[in-house]
């Protein structure tokens, strides 16, 4: 058969060719492996074949045979674990039927609940008696001999009916990328727990419809057994949710499937207005305010270096909760508390695609950034750091390349605890690393003595009247952005489309700033410490 048309058909087939393999597995490695021994197989098949008649009934003979080849070849010798209790596989076992069979009635097990699982496996596999089990499990004979009777009615109709595999069990979901917002565990952020594959689908299974455990397996086309431990640790770390009828939800924000880029343009076109009238009513007057703030340390000596990065520190507040919007829903709910001691709100970014493509982008600026981040020492308690991370610095790494260390290491050098000598040769190479320390031991970051906040009193409120601007048109846009998330997470983007005063509007004023020729363009050493402040009490030498 021609390549071409060979590529063809493997192209058409392809997805029921994976839903086959998915049937016939346990988790999605086993039905990635699986699948693709099957495409291989088919695909060597048609390039030798002259013409095929029946397309449909040639490949799923050849799926067949594959798939009786790969238990022949990986399943003889394993067992099925039900509850972590390998039953060996025999060739002679003791249910009069087939090996694909037996494969068949081991799955419908694992689709059992817990209790029943481990009922059947004493009865019929361990052969203990109803009353032993009932004393080992502390449960009433009856109790067990209900279990047995709805297990045999389950296993009876599960082995006679072709199970249903949602959505995410034929095509699962991938990520790429996750976000926070608050204090990451000890372990890290949100991708601790949901960069393994499994754990994402859980999670996303119950995004938009809630769902039982046993539901959720059967959305991923997975046998209970193998995700019940899985469904545990992410409730145990406030990633699930239950609900008031022993089902699940979560509060992991997803980005859209789909979006509208003529909704992000309008977006973007309120919230550049509202950084014209910041950039010509507000930033005079942090100009002012910062005046005569002679107590900082600025590498070059540049003013409207650290004009500039205090007039982004004013918009975005260095604590995050500088200009409130009137009225706006509270995040509070959406926080995770893990127990590796994080606590904030996970994002997962997915692969979206615009609802709308034909619509042509007015504003293409990159306005993704990292922020505000803010560091402390526990080692030295008057030493604190703000910074934010985007295409006005030159900094790598965003928030987990900012480590409280960086600014421990600097404050170390210069109030002359350290020396750049052998003993501290590692902290001298993590700061020049950085650009933090020029090869000459110059400081390149800007140090304001003093307390945060101390700094952020001296710096001026935002008008009444510009907030209420800001939030009726900042209540629109979020209102309409939520439509594209389900119910339980659209206080979530009210809330973050309500506060207009963001990185992105700081960005946009900072453009404003540069291209009007208020501030002179940033030489790549500025880079470096844009948008950042140190706080300490003693400042490095001049």
């Amino acid at each position: 058969m021609d390549k071409r048309k060979a590529d063809g058909i493997i192209k058409a087939y392809f997805k029921k060719i994976y839903g086959f393999a998915v049937k016939k597995s346990f988790l999605y490695e086993e039905a990635e492996e699986l699948c693709s021994q099957m495409v291989l197989e088919v695909y060597s098949s048609l390039l030798k074949s002259d013409d095929v008649y029946n397309i449909e009934g040639y490949i799923w003979r050849i799926c067949e045979y594959t798939y009786v080849n790969y238990l022949r070849r990986e399943k003889r010798q394993q067992g099925i674990s039900i509850d972590s209790i390998d039953i060996p596989y025999y060739d002679d076992n003791a249910f009069d039927i087939s090996e694909d069979e037996s494969l068949t009635l081991r799955r419908e097990i694992a689709f059992l609940t817990e209790n029943r699982r481990l009922i059947v496996y004493r009865y019929y596999y361990e052969n203990r008696s109803v009353s032993e089990i009932s004393n080992t499990m502390g449960i009433p004979e009856g109790t067990v001999k209900w279990h047995l009777s709805k297990a045999r009615h389950e296993l009876k109709e599960g082995f006679q009916m072709e199970r249903k595999i949602g959505k995410l069990g034929l095509s699962p979901l991938k990520a790429v990328d996750f976000g926070h917002d608050g204090q990451p565990g000890e372990k890290g952020g949100p991708e601790v727990y949901l960069e393994d594959r499994i754990n994402l689908n859980i999670v996303y299974s119950v995004y938009r419809t809630p769902r039982n455990k046993q539901e959720i397996a059967e959305e991923l086309g997975l046998t209970l057994v193998f995700i019940e431990d899985k469904i545990d640790l992410l409730e145990s770390n406030g990633f699930l949710i239950p609900t008031a009828d022993k089902k699940y939800t979560t509060r992991v924000c997803f980005s859209p499937e789909h979006y509208s880029l003529e909704l992000m343009d309008k977006s973007l076109d309120a919230k550049l207005k509202i950084a014209h009238r910041l950039a010509a009513e507000y930033v005079p007057a942090v100009r002012d305010a910062i005046n005569g703030i002679e107590d900082v340390y600025i590498p070059g000596g540049n003013r409207e270096l650290f004009e500039a990065t205090a007039i982004y520190a004013s918009i975005v507040g260095i604590f995050r909760k500088y200009h409130p919007s009137p009225d706006r829903p509270s995040k509070s709910k959406y926080f995770i508390k893990t127990t590796d001691g994080g606590n904030y709100i996970a994002y997962v970014h997915l692969d979206s695609s615009p609802c709308d493509p034909e619509y042509k982008l007015k504003n293409n600026a990159d306005y993704e950034s990292c922020g505000s981040m803010t560091r402390g020492s526990d080692k030295y308690p008057g030493l604190f750091s703000w910074s934010v991370d985007s295409r006005f610095s030159s900094r790598k790494g965003y928030w987990k390349n900012n480590l409280s260390e960086d600014y421990e290491y600097l404050y170390e050098y210069f109030s002359g605890i350290i020396s750049d000598d052998a003993a501290s040769r590692d902290k001298f190479k993590r700061l020049r690393d950085r650009g933090y320390l020029s090869e000459n031991n110059e400081v390149n970051v800007i140090v304001v003595k003093g307390s945060p906040e101390n700094f952020e009193e001296k710096l001026p409120r935002i008008s009444n009247n510009l907030l209420r601007d800001i939030a009726d048109t900042a209540l629109e846009v979020g209102m309409a952005e939520a439509k594209f998330y389900p119910a339980q997470m659209q206080d979530l983007i009210v809330c973050t489309h309500s506060n207009f005063i963001s990185n992105t509007v700081a960005m946009m004023v900072m453009d404003i700033l540069y291209s009007d020729g208020t501030f002179a363009l940033l030489s790549e050493k500025e880079k470096i410490t844009a948008n950042l402040l140190m706080f300490s009490d003693t400042l490095p030498n001049s």
